[in-house]
């Protein structure tokens, strides 16, 4: 467990320190709360002395009855629980948008191809070496730049909800890494592996090539690029309320302004994608029909 102490110092200013990493024997809330004790009463740091804690978003720390910070204000109350603003609002834009069934199965979908691919070090390595080849066809056809720091290989990042960077982070080195994903999948699916990894990963190339997912990808990437913004401004311990209120305010007609005007330009970047990889494009003039015949 990583430790950071966040103090006033003399001359009235607020510092942050990295203070150490703790050994626990487990995760539960009890061992996370003795290794914080012990560490701070072996440097004479009164426990009492605590007016603030924060954590990330795992609820053996957040837990509201059974959590660390719940543990700590039983025994001293003015240890006020402070979770990151920028973080909250990153997993409340992901819970909004998980309400609707499709999101949900697109990033349920977007962990399970990402696993796939970097499930080992030689699946990496496939993947670089997939990069490295459609990087030299590019650069050769005169359709990418080549210099100094472009033209990087890089890795699939992985998905998770309790860091306020890895939806984004994650979409966009898919996008980045599509053409090569692909390549990786369709090794896997001709292998003489088990039969379970053949027709998982036959399956992740179905969901990767098809229409909905790629739509989703690029929505979904489009609005976490918006709100990004404001994630940013609210790491920054500098951060007055007034500068944050104006930043909410200009994310938020952002927002509106890619639902009223951006659909145009949004759809024919999208059209763009799915011509460029040869995915079929769905007919979306006829009326939706959903679930049960209702329209």
């Amino acid at each position: 467990m990583a430790l950071v102490l966040r103090f006033v110092d003399k001359e009235g200013f607020i510092c942050e320190r990295f203070f150490g990493v703790v050994h626990v024997r487990d995760t539960t809330a009890l061992a996370l709360k003795q290794g914080i004790y012990f560490v701070l009463s072996k440097h004479n740091l009164a426990i009492s002395n605590i007016h603030e804690q924060g954590y990330d978003g795992a609820s053996n720390m957040r837990g509201e009855w059974n959590g660390l910070q719940a543990l700590i204000c039983n025994e001293f109350p003015y240890a006020y629980y402070i979770n990151g603003l920028a973080r909250r609002l990153q997993l409340a834009l992901v819970a909004a948008s998980r309400e609707v069934s499709q999101v949900h199965q697109f990033f349920s979908t977007l962990v399970f191809i990402i696993n796939i691919v970097t499930t080992s070090c030689k699946r990496n390595d496939e993947l670089n070496e997939a990069q490295s080849v459609e990087l030299a066809t590019k650069i050769a056809n005169d359709e990418s730049e080549s210099g100094t720091g472009l033209n990087q290989i890089g890795t699939l990042k992985r998905d998770g909800d309790t860091r306020w960077g890895f939806h984004l982070d994650s979409i966009s080195s898919l996008l980045k890494m599509f053409n090569a994903t692909f390549v990786v999948l369709s090794k896997i699916a001709k292998e003489k592996v088990s039969y379970s990894q053949r027709g998982d990963a036959d399956f992740a190339c179905n969901q990767l090539l098809s229409f909905e997912f790629v739509f989703i990808l690029h929505l979904m990437k489009e609005i976490l690029e918006i709100t990004r913004i404001l994630c940013v401004a609210l790491q920054r311990q500098s951060q007055d309320i007034l500068n944050v209120m104006h930043i909410v305010a200009s994310t938020k007609r952002l927002l509106k302004s890619f639902r009223d005007s951006g659909w145009d330009s949004f759809l024919m970047k999208v059209t763009s994608f799915y011509e460029q990889h040869q995915i079929d494009i769905s007919d979306l003039d006829p009326q939706y029909v959903a679930r049960g015949g209702r329209s």
